[in-house]
């Protein structure tokens, strides 16, 4: 998938994603936790100044099903997800691709950033794989006091265990302004197994949650019929505007 191209995704999308998780020829790790099998991976790649990053763990007692609910629940994200500021729904390219909003908070002095994302998934028997890329929307244009970063890609890959789930989590992100790289990279290999342990708490509790919501059934990436519910939208309308196409502050001092 290529930043602020927006298309149905085919399964050579799915595929890559895979390659990237499952092989690691040019990777160097990061970080081995022993005790919770994590291990973090960093790649540099010729299209981007940051790092791809890549994370390995086990999930036990969660299912694999329960841990792609909680990635993909919007409602949910609102109770686990500290950074979001705002998760909105733009709309559907098929019962399969969606298109979103997402801006999220940074420490002081950074600017909040913010993006706007085509997500694409593919729900098999014993493997859910979820893909996202920057992409744009005529109605989602950089707005002031945000950064619009860009997701050159964010991935992840869901596996069935016995006595619980694998997870591979693919992330290559540009957050834009002015920040180096080097922290960036430094920043991102050092906060992965946050990320990991954020949303491990988060799969143990969702069940529960879930189970007291008005309706425990709505679930539209699971039961497509539900996204007739959701707007629709057109890929005409999914225009890519770059930072040098409209006036937008770069700058990370507020």
């Amino acid at each position: 998938m290529e930043v602020g191209v927006v298309k149905i995704a085919e399964d050579s999308d799915f595929a890559m994603l895979k390659m990237l998780v499952d092989n690691h020829d040019g990777w160097k790790l990061e970080y081995d936790n022993a005790k919770d099998g994590t291990k973090v991976w960093t790649k540099l790649t010729p299209s981007c100044s940051f790092k791809m990053v890549k994370i390995h763990t086990v999930f036990y007692g969660i299912t694999a099903e329960t841990l792609f609910d909680v990635l993909h629940d919007p409602d949910y994200r609102k109770e686990w997800d500290e950074h979001m500021l705002i998760s909105t729904e733009i709309g559907y390219l098929n019962p399969n691709n969606d298109v979103g909003y997402y801006a999220l908070s940074c420490p002081t002095p950074v600017k909040n950033r913010d993006f706007v994302l085509q997500r694409s998934w593919l729900d098999l028997p014993n493997e859910k794989l979820i893909i996202n890329h920057s992409v744009g929307h005529k109605d989602y244009e950089p707005r002031k006091g945000f950064i619009r970063a860009i997701s050159h890609l964010t991935g992840f890959c869901i596996r069935r265990l016995p006595n619980g789930c694998f997870l591979g989590y693919i992330s290559q992100t540009d957050p834009r302004g002015k920040l180096p790289p080097w922290l960036v990279n430094k920043i991102s290999q050092k906060f992965a197994p946050r990320v990991v342990k954020q949303l491990r708490k988060a799969a143990e509790g969702y069940e529960d949650w879930k189970a007291r919501q008005r309706d425990p059934r709505c679930k539209p990436w699971i039961y497509p019929e539900l996204t007739l519910e959701s707007p629709r939208i057109s890929i005409h309308d999914c225009v890519y505007v770059t930072s040098s196409a409209v006036e937008v502050d770069e700058d990370d001092e507020n």
